[in-house]
């Protein structure tokens, strides 16, 4: 039996959210809200952090090189602002959370990937059809 809180926050949740681990590069496509127009825009990097996973304020934070500076952002991923993320690469990882790749440039900046199933791991499954069940009147034929 689920708690009020557990129901509140399973309205909230998406259910096609793509499975993302520590060591992957992904593009976030996030929606920018620009006076009355919006946009879509593309983040991708490093993911270096993964947080409480199974829950509806999971979140990943992605680490990318731009113009030579470090640029972390953090995107929660059940927020409506979050249109789409997709896995480009995995990367063999034994740790959740990647502060050493901080201090790294260059080569040794650099991941082993592995071989893992791009169009299977970004294909989202559809949420499953909420089951309702029908009272079933049976109305009995008079005996005579």
């Amino acid at each position: 039996m689920q708690s009020v809180i557990q129901k509140i926050e399973e309205k909230y949740k998406k259910h096609d959210v793509v499975d993302v681990r520590s060591g992957d590069t992904v593009k976030v496509h996030q929606k920018i809200k620009e006076g009355n127009k919006e946009r879509i825009q593309v983040f991708q990097g490093l993911v270096i952090r993964v947080d409480r996973k199974g829950s509806h304020t999971s979140r990943i934070v992605v680490r990318k090189i731009a113009s030579g500076i470090g640029v972390e952002k953090s995107f929660l991923l059940h927020s409506p602002l979050v249109e789409k993320i997709e896995v480009t690469k995995r990367s063999k990882v034994r740790r959740n959370y990647l502060t050493y790749m901080r201090n790294r440039t260059g080569k040794s900046a650099r991941l082993s990937s592995i071989d893992f199933d791009r169009n299977e791991v970004n294909t989202l499954k559809e949420a499953p059809a909420p089951v309702v069940e029908a009272k079933s009147e049976t109305t009995e034929a008079p005996k005579e």
